[in-house]
């Protein structure tokens, strides 16, 4: 039983001015939320092709790139503008190593600069830089702007929702082997290169909005742990009813669209993936899930003929495969590139296709940022998990440790795709690895006002300001609720 539910009915009472400063005086000042910011940026970044960009701005046109710049100088001025301090400062380990993996992109780029550059070099580097604070923003506005979980479940019914709908175009794109999405080329201003759908074996390989099949992979499977675990809490609302099978349409389509890929590394990454999250399943249904899964796949694997013997394929003649080769070869020479600056890498941005194409992003950053450089993005991507685990372990409550879980998970997947592919090079998966990592971030903050309540904690006024603490105020009003108006079932935990 929680200390807010231990409470006599007087000393209740005030829960209802505190809801009513919770959930009304928010809204009113609050019309641009972090969740609606946050909401943009991801329709930016899934619906327009990641190829489409403003011509008057070239390569820094790209929507959601500039939308994650505005998010840093909202982040910004927020701080700025704000009056009163964290009434509980919580330690983030994730905004501490995108910091100090910002700190070592700029050190990089000022000496890249002072060895001097080709010109067709600096450019791109100034663009790199312009990229990284775009991500800032977007990690930023996450840790520092999602406060309760309210409004962590909004977002990520958003993720589950918009990869369910990117999925649903890709299975289009391989049924009609059109794009579907070229309409923008029609739109005055803007441009577009590449992208479109490919063939491999005779298939057809989607890649929805995406520059390159493995982006587009890559991003299904980050959101793939947060659409299961969406599926299996019914929307996060941990009660059946009759359209609680909606959930379970977008994962369907992630399935579906990582069968009909192609792709070596697709598939091992929506394996991990799927195996990770089996745990997160309630025992009740697991093997109903796991049985519905290998149906679906087999369904799909019989209506396709030729897909079972182009995916076996792949791996039987990896040994002999030009793109296994080409990452093999990428190993072999990495270490002469990175030679030339071990410490500080030779500047973000500046390592040009024409010197070598790795596909993998941990090697191209270890050229580019050095070993201080990708050690950071590692402390990135290890900071990030350690806040959801951490998150889910500190709280009791269901939701926490279900998206704490998936968060982890999520975080684990796109790290290993990023071994395949210079992921940080395509917006999309770029995009979609920092926004998760943002989420763990603010989930550490929610996870640790759960710990701070059960320990008999109550929120606290700022003497300056009389600020409060969201996140107190909205578990309290969770906690306060009847558990039937909660809807959350015994034994529906994500813990496995």
């Amino acid at each position: 039983m929680t200390a807010a539910a231990e409470r006599t009915p007087a000393e209740r009472k005030p829960a209802a001015t505190r809801r009513d400063r919770t959930l009304k005086e928010p809204r009113r000042r609050e019309r641009f939320d972090a969740v609606t910011l946050l909401t943009v940026y991801l329709v930016l970044l899934y619906a327009i092709p990641s190829n489409v960009t403003i011509d008057a701005l070239n390569s820094l046109g790209r929507p959601s790139l500039l939308w994650g710049v505005v998010l840093m100088v909202f982040w910004t001025l927020s701080r700025l503008q704000r009056h009163y301090g964290d009434p509980r400062p919580i330690r983030q380990p994730v905004r501490f190593a995108f910091a100090l993996l910002f700190v070592i992109a700029l050190v990089s780029f000022t000496a890249a600069l002072l060895r001097g550059q080709p010109a067709d070099q600096v450019s791109p580097a100034f663009t790199a830089l312009v990229r990284l604070m775009s991500w800032a923003g977007v990690v930023l506005v996450a840790v520092d702007g999602i406060r309760t979980m309210t409004d962590f479940v909004r977002i990520t019914r958003r993720i589950a929702i918009a990869a369910g709908l990117l999925a649903a175009l890709g299975i289009l794109q391989f049924l009609t082997k059109q794009t579907i999405v070229d309409f923008f080329n029609l739109v005055p201003g803007l441009s577009s290169s590449g992208g479109g759908v490919v063939e491999r074996g005779g298939v057809t390989r989607a890649s929805g909005t995406a520059i390159h099949p493995l982006e587009y992979a890559t991003t299904l499977i980050g959101a793939f742990p947060i659409v299961i675990a969406a599926a299996i809490s019914h929307g996060f609302r941990w009660h059946h009813s009759k359209v609680m099978l909606r959930w379970w349409a977008p994962v369907a389509a992630i399935v579906i669209s990582a069968l009909v890929g192609v792709s070596r590394s697709a598939i091992i990454g929506f394996f991990v993936a799927a195996v990770a999250m089996i745990p997160a399943i309630p025992r009740r249904y697991r093997a109903g899930v796991v049985a519905g899964a290998v149906l679906l796949i087999a369904v799909v694997v019989a209506a396709l003929p030729g897909l079972l013997s182009t995916t076996v394929a792949l791996f039987t003649g990896a040994g002999t495969d030009p793109s296994t080769q080409s990452r093999v070869g990428g190993l072999d020479r990495a270490p002469e590139f990175i030679g030339a600056s071990p410490v500080f890498g030779v500047g973000f941005g500046t390592f040009l296709p024409r010197y070598y194409i790795f596909d993998n992003a941990w090697v191209l950053m270890t050229v580019e940022l050095g070993i201080l450089g990708v050690a950071a993005f590692a402390g990135v991507v290890v900071s990030s998990v350690w806040s959801a685990l951490v998150a889910r372990r500190q709280s009791g409550h269901d939701d926490v440790r279900l998206l704490g879980y998936s968060l982890a998970v999520s975080m684990l997947a796109m790290a290993i795709m990023f071994a395949f592919f210079d992921g940080l090079s395509f917006p999309i998966s770029a995009g979609t690895l920092f926004l998760v990592a943002g989420l763990c971030g603010s989930l550490r903050n929610i996870g640790a006002t759960d710990a701070w309540l059960n320990a008999g904690g109550r929120p606290r006024r700022d003497l300056a300001e009389g600020a409060r603490d969201p996140a107190a105020d909205d578990r309290e009003l969770r906690a306060e609720r009847p558990r039937a108006t909660r809807g959350r079932e015994p034994g529906a935990s994500g813990s496995g």
